[in-house]
Formats: C-alpha cells, sequence, structure tokens
C-alpha cells in the first residue's frame, strides 16, 4: 500500500507539473482601463443637477458586452484618482464612513482585477485610503510610495494576473510630486520614488521572480515630455520609462486628462504602447493582445491593437443603475439640503478678469477661519456660477472645487509682494496698447481657452493694490495699504490664509515667486484645519451666516483703466461669448 501510494503522488505532481507548463497555442485578451474618473460613478451631475454623457454605468455595460461575447479574456484595469471630484465620493470619504465605500461597492461589483492610487485617491487622507484597500477586492497599487520606516511599498507593488495559462504582470505607480501639493500629514509615514528609478528596479524583481508573458504598466502620471537631464522626479513620467526601460509591453497612462494613443521604442527596440483614456469615463482604454506561441522558444509572439472607446455613445447599464440607486439617492437627498441664502448671484467668468465677488466670498471666510491678516485665493472652475437665493449643500461643490485644507502661514510683505508679482505673470500679458491681448488665450479646433491655469490666478485680499499692465514682471504690483487703512510695511510678518495646495509650494507662488525654499515653507506654517476647506465654508455659512450679503470689496484694480475696461469685454467675447 506504502508503495502504490507514493506511486500515485509521483503520477499527480507529474500531471500537474506537466499541465503547469503546457500553454495555450494562441489566446487574446483585452485590456479595458479607465483613468482619472473623479467620482463619475453614474450619468448624472450631482453639483449641477442634471445627467452626464458619461459615467463608470456607460463603461460598465460595454466591458459586460465584451465579457459575454466569449471572444476574449476580460481584464479590467483603473488608474487612478477615483476619490475626488463629486458628491458621491464626498460623502463616503467624509460623511459616511462607517458603510463601506462607494468605490468598493461600485468596482467591487464591476470586476476590476487591479489599480493604481493616484494622487486625488491620497488627498482624502489615511483613514480613507487606508481603509479603501481592504475593502477593494482588487489589488490597490503604488510601487514607487514607500515605506519610511523599513523602505518597502505602502502599497501593493504589483499583481500577476492569469488567463487561459497566460500570465500577465501588472504594476503600478503614481506621480512622484505629491509632496509638492499636499501636507505632509496626508501621506505620512511614505515617500514617493522617481518612477522611471522605481520601474527599473521593479522590472528586474518581476521579471526574475514572475517570468510573466507580459508586463504592464498602471501610471497615474501624465505622458509628458522630453525632460531636462538635471530634473529630478517629475511628475509626468510615462514616456520617460517607456523609452528608457526595456521589459514593458505596453502602459496605461493617466493623471494629465488626455487622450492618446503613442507608440515608443525602448532601449532593445521594441515597441511600447502608451495609451490615456482621458477623464471621467470619457473613454476606455481598450488594448486587444493576441498571444501566438512560438513552438521552439516556448514563447509568446504578442500582437498589441489599441483602440479608444468613446464611451458617451454607450447606454447606460440597467443593472448597474438599479442596484446602485439607493446610494445615488441617499447623495442626492444630501447635496439638495439648504444650508443658507445667497443675496446675489456669482460666478467665475468675471473671476479670469479681476476683482469679484465669487473671489472674495472666499476671500472673506478665509480670513475669517484664519483670524488673518491677509489671503490669497483663486477662482478654481472655469465658468461655475451660484444663484441667488436658497443655497444647497451642491453649490459649496461649486464654490470650492478642490479637498484642500486651510492654512495660516507667516510671510512678510517682502514675500507676499513677490507671491503677487509671480501671480500676475502668468494671468495678464504685459500690453503696450489698449487692443494688445491681456489674457493668454489661445484658439483650438474646439473653440477659444486659456493657454494658463485659471486655478494659479490667485489674488490677495486685507490688502489695496494695482496691477499695472504697462509694466513689467518684478514692477507691475503697487501695494497701496492694508485694506484697514494701516500702512502695508515689507519687512513685517503678517499672518497670511491660503489653502494647502499653495502652501506647500503648488503653482509655485511662494517658491519662484516669494522665494522660500520647501524647508521654509514648513517653517511658516502656523496652522491647518483638520477637514477640508468646503467642510469649513459650509460650517461658516450654516453657522453664522445664514444669510451671506454678496458683495465685491474692490481692493485691487488693473490699470491702465481703459486698456483693462476694453480688453475684459473683448476678451470675455473670446471665451464665454456675448456678455
Amino acid at each position: 500500500m506504502k508503495k502504490l501510494y507514493f506511486y500515485l503522488l509521483f503520477v499527480s505532481v507529474f500531471l500537474i507539473a506537466s499541465c503547469a507548463d503546457k500553454k495555450a497555442d494562441h489566446v487574446q485578451i483585452k485590456i479595458m482601463g479607465t483613468s482619472d474618473v473623479h467620482g463619475a460613478l453614474f450619468p448624472y451631475d450631482l453639483v449641477g443637477d442634471r445627467e452626464t454623457e458619461t459615467s463608470l454605468s456607460q463603461v460598465y455595460a460595454y466591458v459586460d458586452g465584451e465579457r459575454k461575447k466569449e471572444e476574449s479574456e476580460i481584464i479590467l484595469l483603473d488608474n487612478g484618482d477615483i476619490l475626488q471630484g463629486e458628491p458621491m465620493v464626498y460623502y463616503s470619504n467624509f460623511e459616511k464612513t462607517d458603510k463601506k465605500h462607494v468605490c468598493a461597492e461600485v468596482m467591487n461589483f464591476m470586476g476590476y482585477e487591479a489599480g493604481v492610487v493616484g494622487n486625488h485617491d491620497i488627498e482624502p487622507g489615511h483613514e480613507v485610503y487606508d481603509r479603501l484597500v481592504n475593502e477593494f477586492a482588487f489589488p490597490w497599487m503604488a510601487a514607487n510610495a514607500v515605506k519610511n520606516s523599513d523602505g518597502s511599498p505602502y502599497f501593493k507593488p504589483y499583481t500577476i494576473i492569469e488567463k487561459e495559462g497566460v500570465k500577465i504582470a501588472v504594476i503600478g505607480f503614481i506621480t512622484p510630486a505629491i509632496p509638492q501639493w499636499l501636507p505632509e500629514k496626508i501621506w505620512s509615514g511614505m515617500h514617493f520614488e522617481e518612477i522611471e528609478v522605481s520601474a527599473k528596479k521593479w522590472v528586474k524583481i518581476i521579471q526574475e521572480k514572475e517570468k510573466p508573458d507580459m508586463l504592464l504598466g498602471l501610471f497615474h502620471s501624465g505622458a509628458g515630455e522630453e525632460h531636462e537631464g538635471d530634473e529630478t522626479n517629475p511628475e509626468n513620467a510615462s514616456i520617460l520609462v517607456a523609452k528608457n526601460v526595456s521589459g514593458i509591453d505596453m502602459v496605461i497612462c493617466g493623471h494629465d486628462h488626455q487622450e492618446n494613443i503613442l507608440w515608443f521604442e525602448n532601449p532593445d527596440k521594441e515597441k511600447v504602447l502608451v495609451i490615456n483614456p482621458k477623464s471621467r469615463a470619457r473613454y476606455i482604454a481598450e488594448v486587444t493582445i493576441d498571444f501566438k506561441l512560438d513552438p521552439e522558444t516556448k514563447q509568446y509572439n504578442k500582437t498589441i491593437e489599441p483602440n479608444l472607446v468613446e464611451v458617451k455613445d454607450i447606454a447606460v447599464s440597467k443593472e448597474y443603475n438599479e442596484k446602485f440607486q439607493p446610494l445615488f439617492d441617499e447623495v442626492k437627498d444630501y447635496v439638495s439640503r439648504p444650508v443658507g441664502r445667497f443675496t446675489k448671484s456669482i460666478t467665475t467668468s468675471e473671476a479670469m478678469f479681476g476683482d469679484s465677488p465669487f473671489v472674495d466670498l472666499i476671500h472673506n471666510i478665509q480670513l475669517d477661519l484664519a483670524d488673518a491678516d491677509i489671503s490669497f485665493t483663486a477662482p478654481l472652475s472655469f465658468n461655475a456660477s451660484i444663484d441667488s437665493g436658497e443655497l444647497q449643500v451642491r453649490d459649496l461643490f461649486k464654490l470650492y472645487r478642490f479637498e484642500n485644507l486651510l492654512y495660516t502661514m507667516n510671510l512678510t510683505g517682502k514675500e507676499i509682494h513677490g507671491f503677487l508679482e509671480f501671480s500676475y505673470k502668468g494671468w495678464f500679458q504685459k500690453m503696450e496698447k489698449a487692443s494688445d491681448p491681456m489674457l493668454f488665450i489661445e484658439k483650438t479646433d474646439k473653440g477659444n481657452r486659456l493657454s494658463t491655469m485659471f486655478f494659479n490666478y490667485d489674488s490677495a485680499e486685507g490688502i489695496d493694490y494695482e496691477v499695472d499692465l504697462s509694466k513689467a514682471y518684478g514692477n507691475r504690483i503697487k501695494i497701496l495699504r492694508m485694506s484697514n487703512g494701516e500702512a502695508f510695511d515689507e519687512a513685517k510678518m503678517y499672518r497670511v490664509a491660503l489653502n494647502s495646495y499653495r502652501g506647500n509650494g503648488g503653482g509655485n507662488h511662494l517658491t519662484t515667486g516669494a522665494g522660500l525654499s520647501k524647508e521654509e515653507l514648513i517653517s511658516r506654517l502656523v496652522n491647518s484645519t483638520t477637514k477640508d476647506l468646503r467642510f469649513y465654508l459650509m460650517k461658516w455659512i450654516e453657522e453664522k451666516k445664514g444669510t451671506v450679503d454678496i458683495h465685491c470689496n474692490q481692493n485691487w484694480k488693473v490699470v491702465p483703466e481703459e486698456w483693462h475696461v476694453s480688453a475684459s469685454k473683448r476678451e470675455y467675447e473670446l471665451l464665454y461669448g456675448v456678455n
């Protein structure tokens, strides 16, 4: 009996080993990828209270249809930045935290097999993303987010997915620029390696340990362009890695909200695909891969065919919508809750051209909350408006778009002056005459748009000043006085309110503009809120100002005034149409 037992055991092991070594002659796999969904879980804009063209409902309808065809094996992946952008995810992040996160409910149902962490997934803080690591039924990865304690990855670095014997390694990376935007307490306990350096290390580990048939990168980092040799930790490094790191067959990239299908050659003269499905579920990155076994080498030859599937042409999934309707209804009730009243309608379109009631409302609240001398803020939306009358929770998402914290910092008058010089450099052009362009506007095939980032158009409150369009950078800002009538002193230290993105060096206003080092930024921080600024804006309106008197403080103006008036009218029509 003992001999028979060992014989059967030997045969079983032999058969298992033989089956494991056997590879299918031909396998077709479709990789489906989403990126930068930013909370677009449903085909409805809860802030604007209207239907939208794209969402994960349509993505699920398409993927489910492809799965049912059974022509290819389907792998569904996500490339990060899903936890910010819509009230649905905000509600799960910060309001209803005793239940499974809505993103975990939705993405587990959809059958995602891997995902990568984006910078806006870090933004809600440890309590949120640490919880989701456990709630997701798939690995949530970031190989270059490294624990300070022992140098190991904070998130899972990679995963292996097998389909019909084909072994696919999926590795994830997050943009390393997070410390430029977010306070350290949000990403405490880790640091972020340069993607190219981390990729070389992990590709070697994966090849030696896993011996995959294909290696796929999920990069929450934009495509990027050629970088200078002395640049460290580039924010957008997908092209760099595709060109410089051998062993990666394709990259799904994101973060820069572009749609792209690009090909590059790696150091081994092999073609590498870089594909980007834009944002808010507008596209699905669909890559069909034919694996054909070479009978001599026993290795697969791969044919890669990329495609971007436009989601707006896809019908919603009835199954998906019915399953998650109760969650949607709950959040719709939440955003419809009244929080106060506005005496006047406000819009961010005015804020592109000068002092405005929209931005001054945020200034006034920041000054009050931080007990500050001076406030800095910018319009965070290009064309948001809030009507007079009843103010609902949804309107707070128009008033303040991002989950920034409120910082209070100490800055000298000279640093404040430099900050403003830098801000207006990227806002208004130098003009020689009234007919010259004022804003940085470019024509595209989709119409006119600003070529500089309007969320960096910081103005100040608490001081009276002029911006002279006829003067060059460094001599454009004339600070007249404090708004309370006191003299403004460039040698004096002032208490300044601003958001955490700006306070951490985002936009370079405090570094290039004010001349502070990253270390000095930390030492100048006096206080930070524990919750996002939108939360405090809502509480301020509810508790202190049930009815808010909307007005423009008129503490700054643009000169020559006749140039400013004519250019504003002319360029408003270019950007927004006839007023």
